[in-house]
């Protein structure tokens, strides 16, 4: 589709004159466009936002206003740059943070981070540990923002009783007729159903806090500097109120596996012991003075219940005929799934030496917090192991 960007770019309260712009970036649920504009030398990222996916672009909007504001009034206290440090909103000239096209769809501007850069995988064990640096800062600095103030920018987002909900419908409409070759994959996923809802009850019991959380932890969320250190967490879109260990598991999962997401190969998915080992250090030198114990237990069953709600979710789809996820041939939802299945299995067997690796790091990070009187910063947040 083709977009009158100079009208839209004209909403926005930049000095544009003259641009240039250009596709961006690879994410897949939002349009997104780098723009150079030599008036006034800087270069921004908009974005068309798809609100087929954020049906409440208002709401949407707000959370991402709220979030940068209080993120960006924190990082200044703590001698950050927060232009750096946190995204930069541009306002429109009707006074939101958002516009829309003739044809109707929405648009955001943001400014752009020079000297940054992202993975999509994570292959040194200091980009692991800036990784659980990020995250861990991203929790800290709103953990006094309460997190009633945001709306649930995809309502059930990462509610695995809405989730299984959902695959036992597509059980019992078995749309694509599938549902004979896939017994095997259910009871393994059923049969595990009650203990993943643990974090669940837990939060409804009062047991853990609902906290504000990113909900998409992907490393390739984080930009960089050029040292490898981290800068800025991005794609704010899922920011709303969640479980810490829903962020925590689901960078895990991003982390810990040797393989892709949809490893064909099942005995080439294993364990990256050490990166999951920084990621846990960087991550609870970050949030040692907030976190409760509860909490702190609930970290493991975060790292299981991702996966298993990534599962959930693909053999959901698989089930309804490869509606939701994009597939690159036939099956690829069911090989997804049981390359999902496998990681879990070995977190499984692995579950105690990673719940022991938590609990040393955690009165690692303890101890250090209490002793440590030079601590080394990085734009005025503590980055380096102590």
């Amino acid at each position: 589709m083709k977009y009158n960007f100079s009208d839209i770019i004209a909403q926005f309260s930049i000095q544009a004159g003259s641009f240039g712009i250009k596709p961006f970036g690879s994410g897949h649920i939002n349009d997104t466009y780098r723009v150079t504009t030599p008036a006034d030398g800087r270069d921004y990222l908009l974005q068309k936002i798809n609100n087929y996916v954020f049906k409440d672009v208002n709401g949407l909007m707000n959370n991402m206003l709220y979030v940068t504001n209080h993120l960006k009034q924190k990082v200044s206290k703590a001698g950050g740059d927060p232009d750096k440090e946190v995204l930069t909103l541009i306002p429109c000239n009707n006074g939101l943070y958002y516009c829309q096209d003739e044809q109707g769809s929405y648009w955001r501007m943001t400014t752009f981070l020079h000297n940054t850069k992202s993975y999509d995988l994570v292959t040194t064990e200091k980009q692991a540990y800036q990784g659980g640096v990020a995250f861990g800062r991203f929790q800290y600095l709103l953990c006094d923002m309460g997190a009633d103030i945001l709306v649930q920018t995809i309502p059930n987002f990462l509610n695995i009783e809405f989730r299984l909900e959902e695959l036992n419908q597509a059980i019992e409409n078995d749309a694509a007729g599938k549902l004979n070759t896939v017994q095997t994959e259910l009871d393994f996923l059923l049969s595990r159903a009650d203990s993943m809802k643990d974090i669940l009850q837990w939060g409804r019991a009062g047991i853990l806090p609902l906290r504000i959380t990113h909900n998409d932890t992907k490393f390739n969320n984080i930009l960089l500097d050029e040292q490898d250190n981290i800068q800025c967490v991005i794609d704010l879109d899922t920011v709303m109120p969640g479980y810490v260990a829903y962020d925590f598991g689901d960078a895990i999962r991003s982390i810990i596996s040797t393989s892709a997401e949809d490893e064909a190969n099942l005995g080439a998915i294993q364990l990256n012991i050490p990166l999951f080992e920084e990621f846990t250090r960087g991550y609870l030198s970050q949030t040692i003075s907030f976190l409760s114990e509860q909490e702190l237990k609930s970290l493991i069953k975060g790292v299981l219940l991702l996966p298993y709600m990534q599962a959930v979710r693909f053999l959901t789809d698989y089930l309804n005929g490869d509606t939701y996820y994009k597939i690159q041939f036939v099956g690829h939802n069911l090989q997804r799934t049981l390359a999902q299945m496998q990681l879990l299995k070995m977190l499984e067997l692995n579950k105690e030496t990673l719940t022991g690796i938590i609990e040393r790091e955690w009165f690692g990070s303890h101890n250090s917090r209490l002793t440590s009187t030079q601590p080394v910063y990085f734009s005025g947040v503590q980055t380096q192991r102590l």
